[in-house]
């Protein structure tokens, strides 16, 4: 299988560093507000990449991490009165239930910043013992940039770049521009832990670096995120690590794309941002994944106007599929192993989900034949897309549960429902003739009108 690694800028053959063993590591959620779709999509595909190595028979170590402190979550804490820590911990828990709705199966390893306080501190001293950090009479530390000779190689820039197109802050005491904070002295009515250096806490980048070399190792197979993480953030983690260490830090990079909104950036400045939560209410977890999946993981997610509404129509056509199927009776553990050998070869080239998702219309449309001839091998394809599409989170639920929550009330157009008002005044005039000749005309339109005791209903054949 192969892998696009964002550090080579190239599609590279999977080869772990240790035999059948895989630890990898996926920048998590700030929780420092609500959880919103961006978030889904990142947990989602990495939760993905984990199962399928998984399938392909490598035991997976795999660790993901709550950023819960920061400067906006100090910042959003005290605009309510509330306590930081707890304020943090209570988006950990709403986005934990949203991630378990979702089908997001949790991490080996759920670490959070807060409670590697230690390993923090401990990471930073080493790396002021080796020359590659300072701490200011102020009690920040900052790492040195100019010392690492190799800084900017993940998202391939130079130092001089660097300085021109990013804001820098101005902090005081820091002696190069770029120079990043590992550890923040505290400021008035902030939270704070004791250091060497002062009261404080840690910078953002640190966390990552340290909780991979505490918990998983000097080494990992996977490093992954959200590709607007590349610049500083993993860029940095790059830095501390393998300052620290003098090893490659990850042997695998791995992004996935941002969301857009109809065409535009998604971002909370331009109010264009989508719940979790809105989105599972509207349209259900596996509608949620179809949408998402039919891009490649690298690539920008556009969640258009039609995006969801389209995923939920193709899965209500599939589902009804399998409903059909189901009502054959016949039983039979058998799985037809085309369709798992199709699986295995989009999702060997660089996790293509959409590759796997395009060749279910090609499914589905064989099974349609085969039930319209009483073909009992159809039972085959349908155990065999149960079990391998699971593992994107996809045909898990019972047709008929799926197909009574998507039920759909269909906007009838409007000259059917003026016919069939029409034969409802001649029932009641009781022109039983223009009644039969007005339900003939409302199905010669495709659809059927039905008397009840309240009146009458209008149904599509």
């Amino acid at each position: 299988m192969k892998i696009y690694n964002s550090l080579t800028r190239k599609k590279e053959e999977f080869v772990p560093l240790d035999g059948g063993n895989v630890k990898m590591y996926a920048c998590g959620i700030t929780v420092s507000a609500d959880a919103h779709i961006g978030h889904a999509v990142q947990a989602i595909i990495f939760d993905i990449i984990r199962k399928y190595l998984e399938k392909r028979g490598y035991n997976v170590t795999y660790a993901r991490n709550y950023t819960d402190v920061d400067d906006k979550i100090i910042a959003n804490a005290n605009k309510l009165g509330v306590n930081a820590l707890e304020f943090a911990q209570k988006n950990i828990e709403k986005v934990e239930k949203l991630m378990a709705e979702l089908k997001v199966t949790p991490p080996n390893l759920n670490l959070k910043a807060t409670e590697n306080i230690g390993n923090i501190i401990d990471f930073i001293s080493k790396l002021i013992d080796k020359g590659y950090a300072y701490a200011t009479p102020e009690g920040d530390v900052y790492f040195s940039v100019e010392k690492d000779k190799t800084y900017g190689k993940l998202s391939n820039r130079k130092l001089g770049e660097m300085i021109s197109s990013v804001r820098i802050e101005s902090e005081d005491n820091k002696r190069y521009p770029l120079d990043f904070a590992l550890w923040k002295s505290a400021k008035p009515n902030e939270i704070y832990w004791d250091s060497p250096w002062g009261k404080g806490r840690p910078g953002w980048h640190i966390e990552c670096s340290a909780m991979n070399y505490y918990h998983l190792g000097e080494q990992i197979d996977i490093h992954g995120g959200g590709r607007d993480l590349i610049f500083p953030h993993h860029e940095n983690e790059i830095a501390q690590t393998e300052c620290l260490t003098g090893k490659p830090f990850a042997k695998y990079w791995v992004h996935n794309g941002l969301l857009k909104l109809n065409g535009q950036k998604m971002s909370k400045s331009l109010g264009n941002v989508i719940s979790i939560q809105e989105l599972l209410d509207k349209y259900g977890a596996e509608v949620i994944r179809f949408g998402i999946l039919q891009t490649n993981y690298k690539n920008d997610v556009n969640i258009t106007n039609s995006l969801f509404p389209e995923a939920e129509k193709h899965l209500i056509e599939f589902y009804k599929v399998l409903s059909d199927v189901e009502k054959l009776g016949v039983k039979t553990d058998k799985v037809n192993p085309s369709i798992d050998q199709d699986f295995n070869a989009a999702m060997d080239d660089d996790f293509n989900t959409a590759k796997a998702l395009a060749n279910l219309y090609g499914y589905f449309k064989t099974m349609k034949a085969k039930l319209a001839v009483n073909d009992n091998s159809v039972v085959e394809d349908y155990n065999a897309i149960k079990a391998t599409y699971s593992m994107l989170g996809l045909f898990t639920e019972a047709p008929k549960e799926f197909l009574k929550a998507h039920e759909k009330v269909e906007e009838v157009p409007e000259d059917v429902k003026a016919l069939a008002e029409s034969r409802f005044q001649a029932k009641k005039d009781k022109n039983f003739a223009l009644a039969d000749e007005l339900r003939e005309k409302i199905k010669q339109k495709g659809y059927q009108v039905l008397d009840t005791k309240e009146g009458y209903t209008l149904t599509k054949l």
